[in-house]
Order: C-alpha cells, then structure tokens, then sequence
C-alpha cells in the first residue's frame, strides 16, 4: 500500500521546485495555489476502482525509479511532474488515456504556477508514453520511459503479479484476445534493439527484463 501522506509530500516538493522562479514566486501579488489541492484531485484519479496495475502503488514505484534516473534527465522537475500524470487518466477500454493525461497536465499545471515550456515538456512526456521510444538524444523522455517499463525487470514473483494486474484491468477482453493482443505487445518490445535507454536501465534491467518478456510469451503461446 502505498503512502498517501509521502505522496503528498513528493507532490509538493516537486511543484514548488517546479514552478517558475522557485518555492516563492508569487503572481501578480497573489500567493500561489495550494500544491496539495493538485495533489489530492490526482491521487483520487490514480485511486479510481478500475486500476489494478494502475494505481498509486505504480506511481510510487516510478518516483521511486526517478530518484535514481533523475541525473541523466535533463529537467528532472518535469520528469517527475510527468510521472503523476502518464496514467493520470486511465480507462482500460479506451486508447486516447495518454492523450487526455496530457490535456489533463496543460490544464493544470499553468493554474497550478508551472509556466509554459515546462508544461509543455510534461505533457509531450506524457504523450512519450504511448509508444516508450523516446529518441537517442531525449534525456527526459528516456528517464520517463525506463522509470515506467522498471516493472519489466522485476523478481518474477512481482512480474508474475504484475502480469496478472493487467489482466484483471482488461477483464472485459476475451482470454485468446488478450492472448493475441498481450503477445504482440510482448513481442514488440522483445524486437526492440534496446528495452531501457538510460546507462543505468541498460545495465540494471535489461537482461532480466527479457527474460521476464520471453517467458511471459511463452505461457502466452497455445
């Protein structure tokens, strides 16, 4: 179980680093929005009774992953505020989540005292997560991108609850079309030259994270 109170306070930490001239940049004479309101409207979306892989428990684990990718970002503040909001929007049924994540952000984050290009930054993030292939010399979307596919390199006991989270996400599909459709995902990112684009992803994660692919496909095969 995730912790609440700690997320609150990452939250606030991350935005008032964030916000443009720092922790004190009051605009046109008034003070700045509570960090915590935009805390709490977020976590009650990571809460949502659909998640099962989704939840505040992933949003913790890719923080977690962030403190030790954030030295090869290049904007680690908006590496982080990305991270909240990636699966700010997550219904399993539909394929635009990442998109509506991103319009959730350039909503937010301006009334929330983030200015424009770093808001900007977060949202193509965000969009970054649709596909995870971010290009060789993107820092942020590489730190992003292997902080939300960590989960591939897990022990396999946590892989194996990992796998059947999402399954329990996409209930509604069919077994042979999950089957189809979780193994052409599988085997996508298992035809890719490189899983994690990050010095540290590359070293640490990618040889188990391939095993757990390859073995998950093979479970998945008739």
């Amino acid at each position: 179980m995730a912790d609440l109170d700690a997320l609150r306070s990452r939250w606030q930490h991350t935005l008032l680093a964030a916000r443009d001239g720092g922790p004190h940049d009051p605009r046109e004479g008034d003070p700045p929005p509570d960090p915590l309101r935009y805390a709490d409207a977020l976590l009650r979306r990571w809460s949502e009774p659909q998640r099962r892989y989704h939840t505040v428990a992933h949003l913790a684990a890719v923080l977690d992953h962030l403190d030790t990718l954030a030295r090869y970002a290049g904007d680690p503040h908006a590496v982080r505020l990305a991270a909240w909001f990636h699966d700010a929007v997550y219904l399993p049924e539909r394929s635009t989540n990442e998109e509506r994540s991103a319009r959730l952000a350039e909503r937010a984050l301006p009334e929330a005292g983030v200015g424009a290009a770093r808001t900007a930054e977060v949202a193509r993030l965000v969009r970054l997560t649709l596909t995870h292939d971010p290009a060789d010399d993107d820092r942020d979307g590489q730190a992003l991108c292997d902080a939300d596919l960590a989960i591939l390199a897990a022990p396999p006991s946590r892989y194996a609850a990992y796998t059947a989270a999402v399954r329990q996400e996409y209930h509604f599909v069919p077994d042979g079309d999950f089957r189809t459709g979780r193994g052409a995902i599988l085997r996508g990112l298992l035809d890719r030259p490189r899983l994690y684009r990050t010095p540290h992803g590359a070293r640490e994660w990618e040889a188990a994270a391939r095993r757990n692919l390859t073995a998950e496909l093979e479970m998945l095969s008739p």
